[in-house]
């Protein structure tokens, strides 16, 4: 279900119950380029386990967790970490130890504030809220007040330790994207490596190894879509150097691969190939970051849109698509003044709602609602002086059933509620620090707000 629509029990939570969410750094594309591909490259070679069993996790932390330990302050835990905003940390610092961890970048001075900031609970849509983020391969669900209610984790290290000791791997120690059932069970993608099925205890029921990056859908049958990729040489692409080849895999309910679809090859087979001018010619050259099952609801507005097509987001090429898995082609696109954008999302009244990270302009972010059929902006949130809004990779957003939209921050490792009108009526930032003075926040990779009638964990009223 998508995430623009009421939460249901079974929605993408990692983007969202049932619905589904970069290596590149300051190092310049052609070094980072051959990093990520390196990493890619290295998975791919290894072995793909169909299932593994393990031990559940017992070292669980309960509550905020405390900075690292000053031994760790150069070289920072396994994540993803940002210099915090803080008046005590006015200017960007360079971090050398940091630099090889994906989207480490240092940004705006942040203030701080309270965890949870509960400014008009008259006003917010009460719920549970959900979140992944850079500390650790863990996913929390808590209340309106910040109480947690139950959280799941898993490390690398236990799952595929071998992973885990390759310096390019180990910085990749966190969930990128979580998808919660109802009975408690969880999928969480380890970025670019894999996805892991955990029971309500955090017990290996099956881990599927491989490029899944970013986003995850689960259909009605139970079968999982995920987004995947493939590193590789590709004459007609670039015959010299190697590319990162972003694929749909679709998985049955025991991480089984049942079919794979090339994004790139749905491109080249359709009438929006032109789009494929503006990609680059090596490395990452989609980053696609976004993968949304379509319910059928607007086909009637456009056949696109029919039930079964999938929604997905293109950062490299500032677009969002349809691809018909029936056909393996894409059948609708549109660009607009979005630009690195994340999480599109049909909305109930069949406009589509995103998160726009540059659009607006240098060192400022948007939440834009559209009509996919003209474009035209409807509803937007940031992207002005006076609505602090900013995050220039990651980022996510959620309609709420009370026209509310809940917005993920994620470079500032923050999430807010805000109404219609534009006003903050709630307002999450990430406990998880690091550094010496609790300098980097971890990112926050995207908070889900789901219905309070959502059946896990049981007995809790």
């Amino acid at each position: 279900m998508p995430r623009g629509r009421e939460p249901q029990p079974q929605r993408n939570i990692g983007p969202s119950g049932e619905h589904p969410p970069a290596a590149f750094f300051l190092l310049g594309r052609a070094a980072a380029g051959a990093v990520l591909l390196g990493g890619v490259l290295a998975f791919l070679a290894c072995d793909r386990p169909g299932s593994t069993a393990a031990k559940p996790v017992s070292e669980v932390a309960a509550g905020p967790i405390a900075p690292a330990d000053p031994a760790d302050v150069d070289g920072a835990p396994a994540g993803k970490w940002r210099r915090a905003r803080s008046a005590a940390e006015p200017k960007e610092t360079s971090l050398p130890g940091l630099r090889a961890i994906p989207y480490l970048q240092g940004y705006r001075p942040a203030e701080d504030r309270p965890r949870i900031r509960r400014i008009d609970p008259a006003a917010w849509f009460e719920g549970l809220n959900f979140y992944v983020s850079g500390h650790a391969a863990e996913a929390v669900l808590m209340d309106m007040a910040g109480r947690e209610l139950h959280r799941w984790r898993y490390p690398l290290r236990r799952l595929w330790p071998d992973l885990a000791r390759d310096p390019t791997m180990a910085g990749l120690e966190y969930w990128r994207r979580a998808y919660l059932y109802p009975n408690g069970d969880l999928l969480g993608i380890y970025e670019g490596q894999g996805l892991v099925k955990l029971d309500a205890a955090s017990r290996v029921l099956w881990a599927h190894r491989g490029g899944i990056h970013h986003d995850l859908e689960v259909t009605e049958e139970g079968d999982i879509y995920v987004l995947d990729r493939d590193g590789k040489l590709i004459p007609r692409i670039n015959p010299r150097e190697g590319v990162l080849e972003d694929m749909i895999t679709l998985l049955d309910r025991n991480g089984r691969v049942k079919r794979r679809i090339s994004i790139l090859a749905a491109f080249e087979r359709s009438p929006f190939r032109g789009l494929l001018s503006g990609m680059p010619r090596s490395g990452d050259i989609f980053h696609t970051n976004t993968l949304e099952l379509l319910d059928g609801r607007f086909a009637d507005r456009d056949p696109a849109f029919r039930k079964g097509n999938l929604l997905i987001s293109v950062l490299k090429l500032d677009a969002i698509a349809i691809i018909d898995p029936r056909l393996e082609r894409v059948v609708w696109a549109r660009t607009g003044s979005f630009r690195r954008q994340h999480q599109p999302t049909f909305l109930d009244d069949g406009n589509l709602l995103l998160f726009d990270n540059t659009g607006p302009g240098p060192g400022r972010s948007r939440v834009v609602e559209i009509d996919p059929l003209s474009g035209r902006i409807v509803w937007q949130y940031g992207g002005t002086a006076g609505a602090d809004l900013f995050s220039k990779t990651l980022g996510s957003c959620q309609r709420l059933p009370n026209g509310d939209t809940l917005i993920t921050e994620s470079e500032n490792g923050r999430a807010l509620e805000v109404t219609r009108a534009g006003r903050t009526v709630w307002e999450f930032n990430n406990p998880h620090r690091a550094g010496r003075r609790g300098e980097l926040v971890a990112v926050l990779f995207e908070m889900l707000r789901l219905p309070p009638a959502f059946p896990f964990p049981p007995g809790r009223r």
